[in-house]
């Protein structure tokens, strides 16, 4: 199977899981607790974040959730959508294969990666181990959360992947040492890390 097409993400895509309340998935008080949570571990670890990069950043929902955190921060929101990236301004790329001229501090990549086909998946998360120098924070929806109901399937794209998280770990493990909680820390991070907050001893 082909990963999503640029074209599914278009006005209409937009109004169903983000702008219409009705049918909308967008949680404002779980964003906020989501993004304490990561600056605030990514601080207490001492990681240097400056520059951002948000691939698949969608309506840019993280933007304004970093500035509190990190002041002065430059946010760079990268996006396959047409339909956003004429409406926000949000440079066009994907996060197979997008590239930049210097790695970033910190790179998010939220709900994106289900959209993909095992072949692009593990290309992406090549990827991201080039784009990131720092941290990075990842979501996304596997098959042991559908196994275990952990999601509301009624407000979630019936079209994603159901990939196994074993596929992500693999894919990130190369380039990242698992810190738990979405986290991961790039293995080119001078951070030094006490050996249980590796999740999994890893």
């Amino acid at each position: 199977m082909q990963s999503a097409s640029d074209q599914w993400f278009d006005e209409a895509y937009y109004q169903r899981y983000y702008f219409d309340k009705k049918t909308s998935g967008l949680d404002p008080a779980h964003m906020a607790r989501l993004s304490a949570f990561v600056c605030s571990y990514l601080k207490y670890l001492r990681v240097p974040v400056r520059r951002v990069l948000d691939v698949g950043c969608g309506i840019g929902l993280w933007r304004e959730l970093l500035a509190p955190h990190f002041p002065g921060v430059s946010y760079h929101g990268v996006e396959v959508s047409d339909y956003l990236c004429t409406r926000y301004g949000w440079e066009r790329g994907s996060v197979v294969d997008y590239r930049c001229a210097e790695p970033f501090d910190l790179v998010i990549c939220q709900g994106v990666l289900p959209y993909l086909s095992e072949v692009d998946l593990k290309r992406a998360l090549r990827n991201l181990a080039t784009l990131s120098r720092g941290a990075l924070y990842v979501e996304a929806a596997v098959a042991e959360d559908y196994d275990r109901e952990t999601i509301d399937a009624t407000l979630t794209d019936p079209r994603l992947f159901r990939h196994p998280a074993r596929l992500y770990r693999r894919g990130l493990s190369d380039g990242f040492t698992e810190l738990g909680g979405g986290l991961w820390l790039s293995h080119q991070a001078e951070v030094p890390l006490f050996e249980l907050e590796r999740a999994g001893g890893r």
